[in-house]
C-alpha cells in the first residue's frame, strides 16, 4: 500500500493510493506518464504531494508552489521562507510583497 504522485512538466498532477502491492510500473502501463512513490525508504520526500506542487529530481523532493516572487526555498527543508522573520509576538500578520514586511491584520470585529 503506497501513494504514488503523477509528475508532468515537474509538476504534480495527481495522487492516487494504491491499495495492492502493484508499483509505478503498473500505474505507467494504466494511465500513463510518470509516477513516483510519495515516500522513500519511509520517509516523504520532504513534503506530501499535492496536485500543483513540483517534484525536484535533485533534491528528490516534493515542493510546494512559491507564494511570492521574493521568497527563497530553504534546501534542507525544501519550505518556501520570507525575506523577513516572522514577527515573534502574539499578533496576527500577512506579507507585504511590495514592501517585503509583515503587514499587521486588524483582529476582525
Amino acid at each position: 500500500m503506497a501513494w504514488y504522485a503523477k509528475i508532468e512538466n515537474g509538476l504534480v498532477s495527481e495522487v492516487t493510493f494504491i491499495i495492492d502491492s502493484l508499483d509505478s510500473n503498473w500505474l505507467y502501463r494504466e494511465f500513463g506518464g510518470v509516477w513516483l512513490k510519495c515516500s522513500q525508504g519511509g520517509e516523504l520526500r520532504k513534503h506530501f504531494p499535492t496536485v500543483g506542487y513540483g517534484y525536484d529530481s535533485e533534491r528528490d523532493a516534493f515542493i510546494p508552489p512559491k507564494p511570492y516572487a521574493s521568497w527563497l526555498l530553504d534546501e534542507q527543508t525544501c519550505t518556501w521562507m520570507s525575506p523577513a522573520p516572522y514577527p515573534l509576538d502574539d499578533g496576527k500578520y500577512t506579507w507585504n510583497e511590495t514592501t517585503q514586511t509583515w503587514d499587521s491584520v486588524p483582529d476582525a470585529q
